[in-house]
C-alpha cells in the first residue's frame, strides 16, 4: 500500500508540473479557475467567476499566499503549543488551503471541512489532491447544516471563510450560528473567521458585536486602511471564552509582509460602537465588493 501511495503520489507530482496554463470547470458556484503560480512551480491559485479565492503550493503547504490566509495561519499556530494535534472544523473549503496548512503544521490533527459546493469539491480533488495520508473529511452540505453535525465540545477550532458570490451567506452572520459554533467547540477553543467588508463598515461591527454576545474574549486583525474605513477588505476575527494570546498574534501581523493592525478589549469595543447584535431574523448577506476590488 505504502509503495501504491508513493507512486501514485509522483504521478500526480508530473501530472502537476506538466501544467502551465489555466485549469478551469464549471461548479455551483460559477466558473472555476486554477491559475499557475509563475513562481512557485506546483503552486495555483483558484478563482471563482474571477474572485480569487485561494492559493495553495503543493510544494510547501505551509506557506500562505493571501494576507487573511496568513492572518489564519497565525491563529491557527497560536491555538495551541507547535505540533500538538488539533480538531478543526473548516466551514467553507475552496482549495483546502488551510487544512493543508494545518496537516503539514500539525500532523495527525482531525479535521471536517464543510463545502456546500460538491463540483467545486470534485474539480480541487482531481487537480490539486489533498494528501492521502491526511486525516481531513470533506462534507459537500451547507455550512451551518454540517456544523449541526459536529459533536458538541469536539472541535478545538472552527474556521469560517464561506462566501457565495463573493459575499458571506446572511444565515452565517446570525448570533444562532454563532450559538451552534459555540455549541461545537471544547471549553476554550477557538472561533476565527475571514470577513470581508468596506465604508462604512456597518457589517464588520455588526460581527464584532454579535460575536461578544456569545464569546468573552475578541480580538479582530485587519489592514489599517480597512480600519479606517478607506477601503474594502478582508478582516479575522477571533473569539474564545478564555484570553487569547493577543500580544504575540499582534507581533505577528505587524511583521507580516502587508502589515497588519489588531485590536482587542475597550478599543474593540470602542470601534464596534453599539452596533446590535445580528438575529436569523434580521440576518443580511455581507456586502458585495464594489467594482475593480479584483484586479
Amino acid at each position: 500500500m505504502a509503495r501504491r501511495g508513493a507512486a501514485q503520489g509522483a504521478g500526480d507530482r508530473r501530472r502537476s508540473e506538466r501544467r502551465q496554463e489555466t485549469v478551469s470547470a464549471t461548479v455551483d458556484g460559477g466558473l472555476a479557475e486554477l491559475v499557475p503560480d509563475r513562481e512557485h512551480p506546483r503552486g495555483w491559485t483558484l478563482l471563482i467567476d474571477g474572485a480569487p479565492q485561494s492559493h495553495v503550493d503543493l510544494d510547501d503547504p505551509s506557506y500562505l499566499s493571501f494576507e487573511y490566509q496568513r492572518r489564519l495561519g497565525h491563529v491557527i499556530d497560536l491555538a495551541a503549543p507547535p505540533g500538538r494535534p488539533l480538531q478543526v472544523v473548516h466551514l467553507g473549503g475552496g482549495a483546502f488551503t488551510l487544512a493543508r496548512y494545518v496537516a503539514a503544521s500539525r500532523p495527525r490533527s482531525t479535521q471536517q471541512v464543510v463545502e456546500i459546493d460538491a463540483a467545486l469539491v470534485q474539480f480541487v480533488r482531481r487537480e490539486l489532491p489533498l494528501d492521502p495520508q491526511a486525516r481531513i473529511r470533506v462534507r459537500s452540505v451547507d455550512a451551518r447544516a454540517g456544523l449541526a453535525k459536529v459533536p458538541d465540545g469536539w472541535a478545538d477550532l472552527v474556521v469560517a471563510d464561506v462566501f457565495s458570490g463573493a459575499r458571506t451567506p446572511a444565515h452565517l452572520t446570525s448570533a444562532e450560528f454563532l450559538a451552534e459554533v459555540r455549541r461545537a467547540l471544547r471549553p476554550g477553543g477557538q472561533y476565527a473567521a475571514n470577513l470581508a467588508d468596506g465604508p462604512p463598515l456597518a457589517h464588520l461591527r455588526g460581527q464584532i458585536a454579535t460575536a461578544a454576545s456569545l464569546f468573552p474574549e475578541l480580538a479582530l486583525a485587519a489592514d489599517p486602511t480597512v480600519w479606517r474605513g478607506r477601503r474594502f477588505g478582508n478582516a479575522v476575527l477571533v473569539a474564545s471564552d478564555l484570553p487569547l494570546a493577543v500580544a504575540e498574534l499582534t507581533r505577528r501581523v505587524a511583521s507580516d509582509p502587508h502589515p497588519g493592525r489588531v485590536e482587542h478589549g475597550r478599543a474593540l469595543a470602542d470601534f464596534t460602537g453599539g452596533a446590535a447584535v445580528v438575529t436569523d431574523a434580521g440576518a443580511k448577506a455581507s456586502p458585495a465588493p464594489p467594482p475593480g476590488t479584483f484586479p
